[in-house]
């Protein structure tokens, strides 16, 4: 199997660059995270223009790329954690220049619309990048999804446990994770950032959709031939879901389900990760096993 690059580990007293690549952020926003960061031994470094502030967005997009490209370019900043999602990273993502990243890879944290770096440094580059919790939420994670990010970073990753459910197709599998947020890979669908999903186990998390529009973005995956082959397929957190007055009938669970009930691979929900207070860290690109303990009835994925 293909083994994706993985970046350095991190140090004690490392730089971690902070930008902003889709919606706006104020310095009070952040001032308690970057005091967590300094916690955990490392130097948060931004600029202004992290709290740039056009309309909705961090800034225009020459601002945020710019911010983005600095923040790359530079050997002292050892990790690029994304401060919050929202919408905007797509508008970015052609605008950077990665030759250097390529060159000198560092670890990329975040989730939610940040899965358009994910996708297009997987696609594109074959780097790992670290699907974790944000700045923006700090204060209100759990200590768990706070030590499983710094851990990551420092190269000690953990064993994740979650429970059964009883929507899971149960089955032992391995292979490189993918994913993240179903909206943004719905929208990456036919460009060059949508991730390769054969004989990958794909992640998959969402926040406030319509139940209608889960169905509607993976039978959009499903006809794009992105859901036949997987490994697996492990879903987090869907999380704050929207009917209609007319009840689509099913949970976004259920609809997830009968996507892929033809298919023969392992399917497994509930993981502890996306927008919940426990999100947990997990390496795009890393080579993982989930293996079922059917005496505990409790999933692990290593």
């Amino acid at each position: 199997m293909f083994k994706m690059i993985c970046p350095p580990f991190l140090k004690k007293g490392d730089k971690i660059g902070i930008v902003a690549p889709a919606r706006k952020i104020s310095n009070d926003e952040l001032i308690a995270s970057f005091e967590i960061i300094r916690n955990y031994g490392y130097e948060p470094v931004y600029t202004v223009d992290l709290f740039a502030s056009d309309n909705q967005y961090a800034g225009n997009d020459a601002i945020r790329a710019l911010e983005l490209q600095q923040m790359i370019d530079d050997d002292a900043i050892k990790a690029i954690m994304f401060a919050r999602g929202g919408y905007g990273s797509v508008r970015i993502i052609d605008k950077i220049d990665f030759s250097k990243f390529v060159a000198v890879p560092k670890w990329l944290i975040g989730y939610s619309d940040i899965t358009v770096f994910h996708s297009h440094v997987s696609r594109n580059f074959g780097i790992q990048t670290l699907h974790a919790t944000m700045p923006i939420n700090f204060n209100e994670n759990v200590d768990t999804a706070l030590e499983s990010l710094f851990n990551e970073l420092l190269g000690s990753p953990e064993i994740l446990e979650f429970e059964s459910n009883s929507l899971n197709k149960i089955g032992n599998t391995e292979g490189i994770l993918t994913g993240g947020n179903l909206s943004v890979l719905y929208s990456l669908l036919g460009s060059c950032s949508f991730p390769e999903t054969d004989g990958k186990i794909l992640f998959l998390e969402d926040l406030d959709e319509y139940l209608y529009h889960i169905d509607r973005m993976m039978l959009g995956l499903k006809r794009a031939g992105k859901l036949e082959n997987l490994a697996g397929l492990l879903i987090g957190g869907m999380t704050k879901m929207n009917d209609n007055d007319i009840p689509f009938g099913k949970t976004a669970e259920e609809i997830i389900r009968e996507a892929v009930d033809e298919y023969d691979y392992p399917v497994y929900f509930g993981f502890p990760a996306g927008h919940i207070e426990n999100n947990m860290a997990l390496v795009m690109g890393r080579e993982v096993s989930i293996i079922y303990d059917q005496q505990k009835n409790v999933y692990s994925l290593r």
